[in-house]
């Protein structure tokens, strides 16, 4: 065969190639539209109080990190130490979403109610008001951040409870691992809410059970290609069908899913891939292993970006450390937990800041 006929060879394999990823993708693809369009409809039962944005304007705190990125901190709450002396409670959100993510706690917790505790939330780099940086996303870079907000917004001789979500959780796990002597000292209690110390890619339930067996082995390409890519996200009635499929339970109620598609979209493209690709290499259980304080981890039971799995091995590190405090699992629940199961889950921190508190008067 002369050289002219194997670059022939060679094209044509390529091509061939290139048509086998593609059908693979494409079945992948449609295997998880066809699952999301044929799923029940969100329960259109009226809008959400919780999801309403607090009452009263937080005040706003320009956070510089170690790399000279500002972020965006909004405290809400008392700042008299009269009617707050308490541990201050400090919110991570997750991937691709903003401080509005906690907008169920703050209506709650910095209310009558919720005993008008001080609330810290931030915007985590790229995402809401918060600058992207000029260096490339790394999941070392969340917990460096979420130092410099603690050393902000914390003041000095109190402590914080400690409560991420998805991403959230793991910039709490990258904190512990990389300032393991701070965890007793600036911090009493975690509460890590539908997150993973690792292979957070590789675990997923996106894809559906009844694929092709051909397809099955470019499922990680769809992941990764679905989390890294920075490309728009269309605003159509579809898309909507597909976060509530991704991002929530099967039962969701409508002003949930609207709430979440609405935030997911508002994500810049460039921060959603660059830390979509940082997640893809995800192993903080140094960090899980730092936890030191009463951790409670949550989770739902249709959560398909973190699934229950996660969690239960999370546990299971806590326990034999003698630090997990409890696993909770809510049925019935996606991804967005603390949205989707405010009510419950505004009780459960109820609950343990008041055990943290009886903590703290007995050593006191």
């Amino acid at each position: 065969m002369n050289k002219r006929s194997l670059v022939n060879v060679g094209g044509i394999a390529t091509v061939i190639g290139a048509g086998v990823v593609g059908v693979g993708v494409g079945t992948v693809l449609a295997g998880i539209a066809r699952s999301a369009l044929r799923a029940e409809l969100a329960v259109d039962d009226g809008p959400d109080d919780l999801l309403t944005a607090p009452d009263s304007a937080p005040h706003r705190l320009p956070v510089r990190s170690s790399d000279g990125t500002v972020l965006n901190v909004e405290i809400y709450g008392s700042d008299d130490a009269a009617d707050d002396d308490g541990d201050v409670i400090v919110m991570v959100h997750g991937w691709t979403c903003n401080t509005a993510y906690w907008y169920p706690q703050i209506n709650h917790l910095a209310s009558s109610e919720g005993g008008r505790r001080r609330v810290v939330v931030y915007d985590q780099r790229g995402h809401g008001l918060s600058e992207r940086g000029l260096r490339r996303p790394t999941i070392a870079m969340l917990g460096q951040d979420l130092d410099a907000v603690l050393e902000a917004a914390v003041p000095a001789g109190r402590r914080a409870i400690l409560v991420g979500h998805s991403m959230g959780g793991m910039t709490i796990m990258s904190w512990a691992g990389q300032y393991p002597e701070k965890v007793g000292s600036r911090v009493s209690a975690v509460v890590l809410v539908s997150t993973a110390a690792k292979g957070v890619l590789e675990n997923h339930t996106l894809v559906p059970v009844d694929l092709p067996a051909y397809a099955r082995p470019f499922a990680p390409v769809v992941a990764k290609a679905f989390t890294s890519m920075p490309v728009p996200i269309p605003k159509t009635p579809y898309g909507v069908r597909i976060s509530h499929y991704i991002a929530l339970g099967p039962h969701a109620r409508k002003a949930h899913v609207d709430f979440v598609d609405e935030m997911i979209g508002a994500c810049p493209p460039r921060a959603r891939a660059g830390w979509g690709s940082a997640m893809g290499k995800l192993d903080v259980t140094p960090g899980l292993a730092a936890l030191s304080v009463p951790t409670t981890v949550v989770v739902g039971t249709e959560d398909r970006l973190t699934p229950r799995t996660h969690a239960e091995q999370m546990a299971e590190v806590l326990r034999r450390n003698g630090s997990l405090r409890d696993l909770v699992v809510y049925q019935g629940v996606g991804h967005m937990t603390s949205i989707e199961a405010a009510e419950r889950f505004n009780e459960m921190l109820d609950d343990l800041v008041a055990e943290v508190s009886r903590a703290e008067q007995r050593v006191s």
